[in-house]
C-alpha cells in the first residue's frame, strides 16, 4: 500500500474543496448573510490541512488498483465531513449527524433530506446544498484527475473506482484528457440548461441550483414542493435534461468526434429510452383520470419516470397516491437506474441487460447443451470475467441491501417505507415510498439508522467495494 500517494490525493482534495467553498461565500456576500462566516471558517481549515498535507509530493507515485480504491473511498469520507461542517456550526442545521446525512447525500447525489423546512435555509446554504450535487455528479476525484500532476498511467484506478457502471475505460490515450473530455461535456451540458431556465424567467439564483440537481442527478429542491411550484416551461426543460444527464457521457463524446453511427452502437442507448417508453405508457394509462386531459397525464408520467430511472429525485406531484401498479413500476426503476458512465446511480440498466442476456444464454444451454454462443453487448463480446464480476456486484448489492433492510427496520416504520429507504439510500435516488416519498424525508429516523443510510449513500456513489475495501484488515498492511 503506497501510503503517501494517499496521503497527498486526499490533500489535493481538501485544497480543491477549499476552493469550492469560497462560491458560497460569494453568495453570502450577495445576499449580505452571516452563515458565510461557516464556509469562510471551513474553508480555512481545509486550505490549511490540504496545505500541509500536499507540502511534500510522494516519492512514488504509482496508485495500483487498492490505493486507487481506497484512496477514492477516503476522499469522499473526508469531502463529505468537512462539507458537513457550514451547516452544523452556523447552526442552520443543529445536529451533527443530520449535518453529515445532509452532506453526504448531496455529495453522493442521493438528494434524501432531514430537512422539514428547506426553504428556511439561508441563500449560501441552498446554493451549497444544491452545489455538493454538482461536485458529486461526475465525481470529485474525476476532477482531481485534470489537475493533479500524478503520472505513470495508474491514476486510471481512480477513475475506475468513482465512475459508475461495470467497466471504465479511456475514451483517448492520456488518464487526464480523458478526465478533462468528461468534465467539459459535463460543463458544457449545465450552461446549456442554466441558459434555457434563465430562458423560461427563472432568476439566477433558481436557475443555478435546479441545473446543480439536475446535472448530478440529485434532484435537491429549493422549494418545499421541489418544482411543483415551477412553470411548465421550466419543468419541461427540466424533464428533458435529467434524461440527457442520464445517458452514457461516452455516447456525447462520440458525438463530440462527429462518429454518430458509433456512439449509436450503444445498445444500452436503445435500451433506455425504450424502457423509459414502455413505463411512460403502462403508467400514463394507469394513472388516466387523475389529471386532466391525456397531455397533463402523460406530461406527469414521463417527468416521473425520466426523475426515477435517472435517479435525480425531483417531483411535481405526489405518486405516493398513484395506483399500485405505477408505484411498484417506479420501485423496478428505481433498483434499474440509469446507464454506465452517466451521472445516474441505480445497479445501471447495462448490468440489467447483461444479466438478462446471461440467462437467456443459461436457458439456451439447457436446450442446446452443446451451444457455445457468446453474450453480445454495444457489438462486442462479453468475457466471463465482465459476467463474473457483475454476478459478484450484484451478490453483494444483495448482502447489503438485506442487512441494510433489517437495521433500519428497528425504527419499526411500515415495510414500504423502510425498503424503499433502502432502495433510495442505496441507488442514490432520495425518495421512496410512503414515509419517503415526496411529501416527506429522512428526519423521523433514528441515528443509527441515519449512519446506515450514510455508508449506503457512500457504497451506492462508488459501486459498493471501494468501501468494504476499508474495512478488510489486509487493506491497511504494510502503508509506507
Amino acid at each position: 500500500m503506497n501510503g503517501s500517494i494517499i496521503r497527498y490525493i486526499i490533500g489535493w482534495v481538501l485544497n480543491i474543496e477549499a476552493v469550492f467553498l469560497t462560491l458560497p461565500c460569494i453568495v453570502a456576500v450577495i445576499y449580505q448573510e452571516k452563515s458565510g462566516f461557516a464556509f469562510l471558517i471551513t474553508l480555512a481549515v481545509s486550505g490549511l490541512l490540504g496545505f500541509i498535507l500536499t507540502r511534500k509530493k510522494p516519492d512514488n507515485i504509482t496508485l495500483y488498483t487498492k490505493e486507487g480504491f481506497v484512496t477514492v473511498a477516503l476522499c469522499w469520507i473526508v469531502l463529505s465531513i468537512v462539507g458537513a461542517v457550514p451547516f452544523y456550526i452556523s447552526g442552520e442545521i443543529p445536529s451533527i449527524i443530520n449535518a453529515l446525512f445532509e452532506n453526504v447525500s448531496g455529495f453522493t447525489t442521493t438528494g434524501a433530506t432531514i430537512l422539514n423546512d428547506v426553504e428556511s435555509l439561508s441563500y449560501c446554504m441552498l446554493f451549497w446544498r444544491s452545489f455538493t450535487l454538482w461536485i458529486g455528479g461526475m465525481g470529485v476525484l474525476v476532477f482531481v484527475l485534470t489537475v493533479l500532476p500524478v503520472t505513470g498511467g495508474h491514476n486510471i484506478h481512480l477513475l475506475r473506482a468513482e465512475s459508475p457502471g461495470h467497466s471504465v475505460g479511456k475514451l483517448v490515450p492520456r488518464v487526464r484528457s480523458t478526465a478533462m473530455i468528461l468534465y467539459k461535456i459535463y460543463i458544457v451540458l449545465t450552461i446549456i440548461q442554466i441558459i434555457f431556465l434563465l430562458s423560461g424567467g427563472v432568476n439566477l439564483f433558481d436557475s443555478l441550483t435546479i441545473a446543480f440537481g439536475t446535472a448530478g442527478t440529485g434532484g435537491f429542491g429549493i422549494r418545499a414542493d421541489s418544482l411543483a411550484s415551477y412553470s411548465a416551461y421550466i419543468q419541461n426543460v427540466v424533464m428533458v435534461f435529467m434524461i440527457l444527464f442520464g445517458i452514457n457521457f461516452n455516447v456525447y463524446f462520440f458525438f463530440l468526434i462527429k462518429k454518430p453511427k458509433q456512439a449509436l452502437k450503444f445498445e444500452e442507448l436503445r435500451y433506455y429510452f425504450g424502457v423509459i417508453l414502455l413505463a411512460v405508457i403502462v403508467i400514463a394509462i394507469n394513472i388516466r383520470g387523475m389529471f386532466d386531459g391525456w397531455g397533463t397525464t402523460v406530461k406527469h408520467a414521463v417527468f416521473q419516470v425520466a426523475s426515477i430511472i435517472s435517479t435525480t429525485g425531483y417531483t411535481i406531484t405526489d405518486y405516493n397516491l398513484w395506483p399500485q401498479l405505477s408505484k411498484t413500476i417506479l420501485i423496478i426503476l428505481m433498483l434499474i437506474g440509469a446507464c454506465s458512465g452517466s451521472t445516474g446511480g441505480g445497479i445501471k440498466l447495462s448490468r440489467a441487460v447483461i444479466l438478462f442476456k446471461t440467462a437467456k444464454k443459461e436457458l439456451n444451454t439447457l436446450v442446446h447443451s452443446r451451444s457455445v454462443k457468446k453474450i453480445q453487448f454495444c457489438g462486442r463480446t462479453i468475457e466471463h470475467e465482465v459476467i463474473r464480476s457483475i454476478n459478484v456486484f450484484i451478490v453483494t448489492y444483495l448482502m447489503l441491501f438485506i442487512c441494510s433492510l433489517l437495521l433500519i427496520s428497528i425504527d419499526n416504520f411500515d415495510f414500504t417505507t423502510t425498503f424503499t429507504a433502502v432502495i433510495s439510500t442505496l441507488n442514490n435516488i432520495g425518495l421512496g415510498l410512503e414515509g419517503v416519498g415526496p411529501a416527506h424525508n429522512f428526519a423521523a429516523f433514528s441515528p443509527l439508522s441515519k449512519v446506515v443510510m450514510m455508508f449506503n449513500m457512500l457504497a451506492g456513489r462508488l459501486e459498493i467495494f471501494p468501501i468494504l475495501l476499508l474495512f478488510r484488515v489486509s487493506t491497511w498492511k504494510k502503508i509506507k
